[in-house]
């Protein structure tokens, strides 16, 4: 049996220390397979939502310019869409780093300003 102070400190400081780096990093993880950031950097130039037509058989030179405009129209959303929704997955991919600092360093911050609080607690 060790001290309790000990097992407090080994609690604080080793295991609840790599619980909360696990679950900073499976938020991290979850953020960038919410997002789907890598499918959508793949499929950055793809039509929107699949729209898209053929061009049939044959050449009709206005067929052929009606499809190609609207194919490049719907490309043309995608990568829109696909950018604004990436640009979105990293701003939360920042944000979830730096609240995840937040709570880290406030976590070992904790026993310091627990000492901190009895000991000003007593002076009053």
């Amino acid at each position: 049996m060790s001290n309790i102070i000990f097992q407090y400190l080994q609690w604080h400081f080793i295991d609840q220390t790599k619980a909360i780096l696990r679950a900073w990093k499976n938020f991290l993880l979850f953020n960038l397979n919410y997002w789907s950031i890598a499918l959508l950097l793949k499929t950055l130039f793809s039509p929107w939502r699949k729209y898209r037509y053929s061009y049939g058989r044959g050449f009709d030179i206005k067929r052929f310019f009606e499809t190609f405009s609207f194919n490049v129209i719907s490309r043309a959303m995608g990568v829109i869409m696909r950018s604004i929704l990436i640009f979105i997955g990293i701003l939360t991919e920042i944000f979830i780093f730096f609240i995840g600092i937040i709570i880290f360093l406030g976590w070992l911050i904790l026993p310091i300003l627990l000492i901190l609080g009895i000991y000003y607690g007593f002076r009053i």
